[in-house]
């Protein structure tokens, strides 16, 4: 028994060898890689837009100015049914009351009190047709807006020109892959990594220009946008 003891703690206490196959696969280095990027781009006329309009109005009281407010919104809304927008394209975007400050001096310090109030309606109604954004514009004012925040064009088609957009940054990644293994002399293994970041969010670029008679409606130019991707990979390789 004791004879059994002392080989096991001499076994313990042994230095640890490691196999040449073990030794080997801890001090493999590192493989090689290639690591690129490609953006694919498409370009497409918008068919619709987004118009941000609204009413300010004031009053001596928070009630006054809203009332006056409501009266006027009314009139905006039935303006944009009347148009063509339908009731799921409007949307209020941005609904106050603040009361308005007037400053004056009084013994030597300044102070502050309130002279009225400030009330704001604005509504975001989308247009889907696009030769209709002028009229639109028109007949919210027409109607007692008083603000305009702003138009913003987009496109019924935009998922669609978005996949032909990855499907131009992965081809575009392929070929310049290709073309760096060519040129180097280098041979692609594995793809060890692939990833999609940023772009993606369709952005205006200059409009066209147009003439209008001076009896037309608000001129809008459309222009077009352009939908983005941008793809990265890293592939082994070896030489």
């Amino acid at each position: 028994m004791f004879r059994t003891l002392f080989a096991a703690a001499a076994l313990a206490s042994a230095p640890l060898a490691l196999s040449p196959a073990a030794f080997a696969q801890e001090s493999a280095p590192t493989p090689a890689t290639l690591s690129l990027s490609a953006t694919g781009e498409v370009s497409l006329v918008p068919d619709q837009a987004t118009v941000s309009a609204g009413v300010v109005t004031q009053g001596d009281s928070a009630a006054d100015a809203v009332r006056a407010n409501a009266q006027a919104m009314s009139r905006v809304f039935a303006e944009l049914r009347r148009a063509g927008v339908a009731e799921r394209d409007m949307q209020t975007s941005q609904l106050s009351v603040n009361p308005i400050y007037q400053s004056y001096d009084r013994s030597s310090s300044r102070e502050q009190r309130i002279t009225g109030y400030e009330a704001r309606n604005t509504v975001s109604a989308m247009v889907r047709d696009i030769d209709e954004v002028g009229d639109v514009i028109d007949a919210v004012f027409e109607a007692g807006a008083n603000t305009l925040n702003g138009v913003s064009f987009s496109s019924s088609e935009a998922e669609e020109a978005q996949d032909e957009a990855r499907r131009r940054a992965v081809a575009e990644l392929m070929a310049l892959r290709d073309l760096y293994a060519d040129a180097a002399g280098f041979q692609v293994v594995r793809l060890m990594s692939f990833s999609e970041s940023g772009g993606g969010r369709p952005y205006p670029v200059m409009a066209r220009t147009e003439a209008y008679s001076s009896d037309a409606s608000t001129p809008v130019a459309a222009g077009e946008l352009r939908i983005s991707a941008t793809v990265s990979a890293v592939w082994e390789i070896e030489g």
